[in-house]
């Protein structure tokens, strides 16, 4: 009996989770997990997805013990327990304890022990929570933040990093440090392409001279 409930939900989550993305689109999405339950009322769909979850669309990879997809058309996504999962859209991968995502706005709050890898820009992320708008392709960082890249070591309270424009703005205690060099201010802003480095408001540092110049 079990089986067979699981099996129409299936059927049915099959069949509502073609559904609009953004106007004028549609998005797919494949899942799996150990076990299912939930309910497909048209406007108050819910699934729940339980042990070893993950839900796939062309844009999105999450995997966690829990998913749980809500709303209509299941445009809500929660994920909780051992969260990683990923963007084929700009190759980056992520890491979490918790995972909200708005299928239609395209955003995710990444929370509690974030990471985030930016393999087209070289880049590694930490903090504690994130804020990723995937149309955009923007990164809103706070609270212990932490940017690896090349030779840069980024720390701050805050951070927005736009992925195209490969811009990092730091502030809340901001500081940049480029190989044996140090960068202080109220406010920085690299550029992850050109490692130039922009200061604003009590700016302070330290350059250590290389022997070859």
């Amino acid at each position: 009996m079990k089986a067979a409930r699981s099996a129409r939900l299936a059927a049915a989550l099959a069949a509502l989770l073609l559904v609009p993305a953004a106007r004028g689109t549609a998005e797919s999405i494949s899942f799996r997990a150990d076990s299912m339950s939930g309910t497909t009322a048209e406007n108050a769909s819910r699934a729940v997805l339980s042990g070893n979850a993950q839900i796939r669309t062309a844009s999105m990879e999450i995997n966690a013990d829990t998913i749980v997809l809500s709303g209509k058309n299941f445009r809500y996504v929660e994920a909780s327990g051992n969260v990683n999962g990923g963007s084929s859209v700009d190759k980056t991968q992520f890491s979490c304890s918790s995972l909200s995502y708005d299928r239609k706005t395209g955003i995710a709050v990444l929370q509690d022990s974030v990471r985030l890898t930016d393999s087209a820009n070289d880049a590694l992320a930490d903090a504690e929570l994130m804020e990723y708008n995937l149309k955009k392709k923007t990164v809103i960082m706070q609270i212990a933040v932490s940017i690896r890249q090349k030779e840069n070591t980024c720390t701050g309270a805050y951070a927005l990093y736009h992925q195209d424009s490969k811009l990092l703005f730091l502030s809340g205690n901001p500081q940049v440090q480029q190989g044996e060099d140090t960068f202080r201010g109220q406010e920085i802003t690299l550029n992850l392409g050109t490692q130039e480095v922009s200061i604003d408001g009590r700016v302070r540092g330290s350059v250590t001279r290389r022997e070859d110049e």
